[in-house]
């Protein structure tokens, strides 16, 4: 949870720096569309992520997590690491290959 906190903090850190220092919006060019949708849907899914892992913390604080919500929580742990997976690919299009 935390690296995906640290990662939309990141995230949100560089928009600020490409959109005000150096004028790279969604509309600027084909890799400016390409950048803020990619990592934008990619933020996305972090965020409903860190939502649900956010819930399941707190219910398992409460000790209201039980053997009944195993299936829930493993398709959950599913999801964040399938977000996670996605991340190497898109950091290898925009990151490597953009440049």
């Amino acid at each position: 949870m935390a690296l995906g906190a640290f990662f939309l903090y990141g995230t949100g850190q560089e928009w600020h720096r490409l959109i005000y220092e150096h004028g790279l919006t969604i509309a600027t060019n084909l890799f400016g569309t390409t950048y803020y949708s990619l990592v934008g849907l990619h933020a996305f899914h972090v965020t409903a992520g860190l939502i649900l892992l956010s819930i399941v913390l707190l219910f398992g604080l409460a000790g209201r997590v039980g053997r009944e919500q195993s299936a829930r929580i493993e398709v959950l742990s599913l999801y964040w690491h399938f977000v996670d997976a996605v991340w190497v690919i898109v950091f290898t299009v925009v990151y490597v290959l953009g440049r």
